[in-house]
């Protein structure tokens, strides 16, 4: 009976022995995968902070670059503005300059009509249809004209001392005698072009 208690006994303390070495092994096992599980984590978060850096790097390169183009979008745009502004001042400058051709000194051409109605004339006195004078719109009194028939090549140089015509598309009035001397007393207007020469 002694022997068969102690073997129960040996044998419940083996079995003991076991267990607790199952259990040590199961410790040591999950601490060693707690310890992976960290490591696991941590490199899990190391990557994925690695990830989010190179995504902040991405992020911060895409609004460099979008920065860039739009800075460069804003100067084309300034440029283009600019330009649009300059031809549009030439333009203005281009149509004054027409204006002041068709207006006052210069070259001009256009059409010329004669008149010799006895009348008072815009810088004092009285019309002379056989003096060599001449109406203008803006030319000062006094100023001298080399008139040209475009027709026949022929001219006549006269003075300003009246104002107009005032018929659309005619840009000189000339006396009878004016008329006579570029050969458009037949026609009563012809095509000429005038030379300011001097006072």
């Amino acid at each position: 009976m002694k022997r068969l208690l102690s073997g129960a006994a040996i044998l419940m303390l083996g079995l003991l022995g076991t267990a607790s070495a199952k259990a040590d092994g199961w410790a040591d096992a999950y601490g060693k995968s707690s310890e992976y599980g960290n490591i696991a984590r941590s490199s899990q978060t190391e990557s994925y902070s690695g990830r989010a850096s190179l995504n902040s790097a991405s992020s911060d390169d895409d609004e460099d670059r979008i920065a860039r183009r739009w800075s460069k979008r804003a100067s084309e745009e300034r440029l283009a503005r600019k330009s649009r502004r300059a031809s549009r001042t030439e333009g203005r400058k281009s149509r004054s300059a027409r204006a002041e051709s068709r207006s006052g000194g210069g070259n001009q051409h256009g059409m010329a009509s004669f008149y010799w109605q006895r009348q008072r004339v815009a810088s004092g006195g009285w019309f002379n249809p056989n003096a060599m004078t001449a109406a203008h719109k803006t030319l000062p009194f006094g100023t001298r004209v080399r008139v040209t028939n475009v027709r026949n090549g022929r001219s006549a140089v006269v003075t300003i001392n009246d104002r107009g015509p005032y018929v659309a598309g005619r840009v000189i009035d000339l006396s009878k005698a004016a008329a006579g001397a570029v050969g458009m007393i037949a026609s009563g207007v012809a095509p000429v072009r005038m030379e300011v020469i001097g006072r």
